[in-house]
């Protein structure tokens, strides 16, 4: 399930509603009845967590910095 969010149209209301991806779009704006429109939104982050990936086991690492102390 994802959050989608929603502005009117008409009366500029803007709400977040946790859907399923297979659920129709809301299409009425529940404050004044006016034209919903979905916007689009950036989403979620991905994480890497656990082995097998290449961020994780295989990306060279930087070595790390040594001061000279005289």
């Amino acid at each position: 399930m994802l959050n989608y969010e929603y502005k009117c149209k008409n009366c500029g209301e803007h709400l977040t509603r946790y859907q399923n991806m297979t659920d129709e779009p809301l299409s009425i704006c529940p404050s004044c009845g006016g034209k919903l429109v979905r916007l689009l939104s950036g989403g979620g982050g991905v994480i890497y967590k656990g082995t097998g990936f290449y961020v994780n086991d295989y990306k060279k690492k930087q070595p790390e910095k040594t001061s000279t102390k005289e």
